[in-house]
């Protein structure tokens, strides 16, 4: 990441910002093309790293995009206020906080896995437990999960800078190594 002074090192920070998001882009590539699709998530973070679930249909683009190569670039964010307003344009921005990271897709391969899945979406989503998801259902959807190889986070706050009417930028990338389940600096 070029702004270093944006980077998110702390986990707190970071799951804070999954906790909040609810959706998430996933970029693949679809007959030789690059393919972008919001989809709503579930994730899992443990000693083992961080897991993304997600699910779709069992025919269309995104699944047989996914099957052929199952190597994607996910990102999530929350957009926050206006910074800047007046003077030239070059002085106005946003504020934000994103997530942005690459993992390998694994699909579920029986109903057991299917539900495990779903049931971390839905926990996720609407924080409820004690879903079932009905055999009929289960036969026309795939659950899948991104198993993340790497992740940076930023943050760029609203501060004002004294005397001059714009934004200072605050913050503090994680580079998450999945061989070790820790984060690089």
């Amino acid at each position: 990441m070029l702004r270093k002074e944006l980077e998110l090192h702390e986990h707190d920070r970071i799951e804070s910002i999954l906790q909040e998001c609810k959706v998430c882009r996933i970029a693949m590539i679809a007959n030789d093309r690059p393919y972008i699709i919001p989809m709503v998530f579930g994730y899992g973070w443990d000693n083992s790293g961080l897991t993304l679930y997600l699910h779709c249909g069992l025919r269309g683009t995104k699944n047989q995009a996914l099957k052929e190569c199952p190597y994607v670039c996910f990102e999530m964010d929350i957009e926050g206020g206006l910074i800047g307003t007046g003077g030239p344009a070059h002085t106005h921005s946003r504020s934000f906080s994103a997530i942005v990271g690459e993992g390998e897709v694994v699909f579920a391969k029986n109903s057991a896995e299917k539900r495990r899945g779903f049931d971390i979406l839905m926990r996720h989503q609407t924080g409820r437990e004690g879903w079932t998801y009905p055999d009929a259902y289960l036969a026309t959807a795939e659950v899948f999960w991104i198993r993340v190889d790497s992740l940076h986070a930023s943050h760029k706050a609203l501060a004002e800078v004294p005397g001059t009417g714009s934004a200072e930028l605050s913050a503090i990338s994680n580079e998450f190594d999945e061989s070790h389940g820790m984060y690089n600096s």
